[in-house]
């Protein structure tokens, strides 16, 4: 019989430890089949006798034990070892005994008093806040505070169109709302059912802070329409407002890509939206000029790519290409997670050719290329060559 079938006080706590984590919201929510008894593993006489002193010590730690739970004792009257006393099982008669046996009683009575709290308060939000470990376990009271208050605050004023700055709440700011915000939805929709989903501006009614891009002048001329500013980041609204004799546009994937822009007659270029292309849906002046797209050679700089031709249909791509790819084998890296975009209509047939090959290891295993990594050099002639032509 192998030593650890005898579940001593430190093999009972980890089993517990086990339970407790799976259980413990079932338990808050007074759930749970109780009292619980755990087996400690009873041996026979002849399972005994092969490991006597190991079964003398499992008995004397029971024997000593004074903690929660309660040790249910057997008498065994065996040929050869006599009338023994063995301990056949410990149970306990609520989860607060089991949390005090494993050493977290004290946050667990905390976690209980939040609960019941905020249960009392929202009952739909019962089985929502019994899953959030982190507000009822690892959250500072100050901060478990602040979220009641926030959350009857938007329970009743649902469509405030307010910035979080000026709502009445002591202590909270846009970083706590922003380091807090999946919490709050998950709470709130419990509480006002909705179809907002993950949108917390949305379900809250509060008010969207306004999506920026940034962008430079790459034309001394196009800044003195602006007070000679040259690299700004503004509200989107006001972009479109600019009045700018612009030449064409370049929108690039890595900051410092279009910080590296050269001056250029004309020219504008939109830097670090990534994903974030609909915004230059509200740009009416991009849509007369010639526009270029210049991505990372990889599966989400095409996704990217098509995404964006949804916005501006006229948008071109610039070194996303098998050329730009194999000039540069030598700084590839591999790409973990591929785009999950579906069929890509918005590419034309020679950067589908380019996705596709890459998607399906036609050059290696996810081959990437970033944007930053092409040589500048190199780059910069392939610009020149596509710009000459306007």
């Amino acid at each position: 019989m192998a030593k650890t079938y005898l579940l001593d006080p430190d093999g009972v706590a980890q089993r517990l430890r086990t339970r407790y984590q799976s259980q413990r919201r079932y338990w808050l929510r007074g759930e749970g089949a109780w009292p619980l008894q755990l087996p400690l593993g009873l041996p026979r006489e002849r399972e005994a006798a092969q490991q006597l002193r190991a079964v003398q010590q499992w008995q004397g730690r029971w024997a000593d034990w004074d903690g929660p739970g309660n040790v249910q004792w057997v008498e065994r009257r065996w040929s050869n070892l006599g009338t023994q006393r063995l301990p056949e099982a410990i149970r306990f008669e609520s989860a607060l005994e089991v949390v005090e046996f494993i050493g977290a009683g004290a946050a667990w009575k905390e976690a209980v008093h939040r609960y019941r709290g905020i249960t009392a308060r929202w009952p739909a939000l019962a089985e929502t806040v019994s899953r959030d470990r982190e507000v009822l376990f690892e959250w500072a009271s100050v901060d478990v505070e602040r979220l009641v208050a926030l959350l009857g605050w938007l329970e009743a004023h649902p469509h405030s169109n307010c910035y979080p700055r000026q709502l009445p709440v002591p202590g909270l700011d846009s970083k706590w709302l922003e380091g807090r915000g999946k919490t709050v939805t998950d709470w709130l929709r419990a509480i006002i059912p909705s179809e907002a989903e993950d949108d917390l501006y949305a379900l809250t009614g509060l008010r969207r802070p306004p999506p920026r891009l940034r962008l430079r002048l790459l034309d001394a001329a196009l800044q003195m329409h602006v007070g000679g500013l040259a690299d700004i980041q503004v509200p989107v609204e006001d972009v479109a407002r600019l009045q700018l004799p612009v030449r064409c546009a370049l929108i690039v994937e890595n900051l410092q890509t279009g910080l590296a822009f050269e001056p250029m007659d004309g020219a504008v270029v939109f830097m670090g939206q990534g994903y974030t292309v609909e915004p230059f849906a509200q740009l009416p002046w991009l849509q007369g000029i010639p526009c270029f797209y210049w991505g990372d050679l990889d599966t989400h700089g095409f996704a990217i790519l098509n995404r964006l031709r949804g916005y501006l249909p006229a948008v071109r791509s610039l070194l996303m290409d098998e050329e730009t790819l194999l000039a540069h084998r030598d700084l590839w890296v591999h790409e973990k997670t591929p785009a999950a975009e579906g069929k890509m209509l918005g590419l034309n047939p020679e950067e589908r050719a380019v996705f596709e090959g890459l998607r399906g290891n036609r050059w290696g295993v996810a081959p990437r290329l970033e944007q930053e990594r092409i040589h500048w050099d190199y780059a910069r002639r392939r610009l020149q060559n596509a710009l000459r032509s306007l």
